[in-house]
């Protein structure tokens, strides 16, 4: 009986040890997927020592402040439709409010490749014309306001600067560390100067491995552009009525402004949303022809003369410069959960 007995223990743990086997390897019912939400917005703000464009100030080497909105719709992972607004405090010659930035596109990824294919339109409300005349150099009337109003150093600019570009980039990630892209912008009528305007630059970016300062959560990177300006003819408004001293003029229908090479140079900060960038900006734009593409209004007369600025007044606005930006970029997707 004893045998039996123990028989029968044995054969109740065998089975309760498999009845557990059994409940333990039991699937579970995974959770359904999230849902995909296509909709995102990005918005951000700065402020900077210098809002510099393509080489030349734009802030007269002042202080500027800047932030944007852009709402973006996701079709898939490698697809993206996005449109946005910005705004940056700016001192123009014609001394506008503001520059307001609308624009919109689409970014499409390859694998390695990203690309941003799009239109920027910048608006330039609040300015005032000065050009201290009736008439332009091609005997053309202008407005009362343009005629009352003149411009110490005797250079002229437009009521309304606003104009538009169409613009395709392309980024190509070598891996963690490593980006390389190219850019170009075109315009009928830059800075609504009737001269149109192409824009092309290589830029590169090396970002630090996250462990370089340890567990801080503090990022690196350096990066850097080259870029060319090729412009073309302007308008009578801003033709030039005397012949230069070296040579050239007069041009009463219009000057063709200088094509000039711009480049940069800096190194980034990253603590999670916030980026502190330090950036060095040149050209080799000449004071001369500096001056004649911005009509500057703090350019003075130093015998900055070439066949386009026969006035001899130059303008430092297009020289080498240092820059500091401090910017903090959300997505509300990734920040606002």
């Amino acid at each position: 009986m004893k045998k039996w007995a123990l028989l029968a223990t044995a054969l109740a743990m065998v089975s309760g040890s498999a009845s557990a086997a059994d409940m333990a390897l039991k699937a579970v019912k995974a959770p359904p997927p999230a849902a995909f939400d296509p909709w995102d917005i990005a918005f951000g703000a700065a402020i900077m020592n210098d809002y510099v464009f393509r080489g030349i100030t734009q802030s007269n080497h002042k202080p500027s402040v800047a932030a944007y909105f852009e709402p973006r719709f996701n079709v898939n992972k490698d697809l993206q439709f996005y449109v946005g607004v910005a705004g940056e405090s700016i001192s123009f010659p014609n001394r506008a409010a503001a520059e307001i930035d609308i624009y919109g596109g689409i970014r499409p990824t390859f694998g390695a490749f990203a690309f941003d294919i799009g239109v920027w339109g910048y608006l330039y409300p609040g300015g005032t014309c000065y050009a201290g005349a009736a008439f332009d150099p091609a005997g053309q009337p202008l407005s009362a306001e343009c005629a009352a109003n003149a411009l110490l150093n005797g250079n002229v600019i437009k009521k309304d600067l606003s104009f538009f570009e169409v613009f395709g980039k392309m980024n190509y990630t070598v891996n963690d560390n490593w980006q390389f892209g190219i850019t170009e912008f075109y315009t009928p009528s830059f800075l609504h100067s009737g001269a149109w305007g192409n824009y092309a630059s290589v830029t590169g970016k090396w970002t630090a491995p996250s462990t370089t300062f340890g567990s801080s959560g503090v990022g690196m990177y350096v990066s850097g552009e080259f870029g060319r300006q090729w412009l073309g003819t302007s308008d009578s408004f801003y033709g030039t009525a005397i012949a230069s001293p070296t040579g050239g003029g007069p041009f009463p229908n219009g000057i063709k402004y200088a094509d000039y090479n711009t480049w940069n140079i800096g190194v980034g900060f990253t603590y999670k949303v916030m980026t502190l960038d330090l950036r060095y900006s040149d050209t080799n734009l000449s004071k001369a022809n500096c001056n004649a593409f911005t009509s500057d209004y703090t350019a003075v007369a130093n015998g900055s003369f070439s066949p386009i600025n026969p006035t001899g007044v130059g303008s430092k606005w297009c020289g080498a410069t240092g820059i500091a930006k401090l910017s903090f970029d959300l997505t509300a997707m990734t920040n606002l959960k």
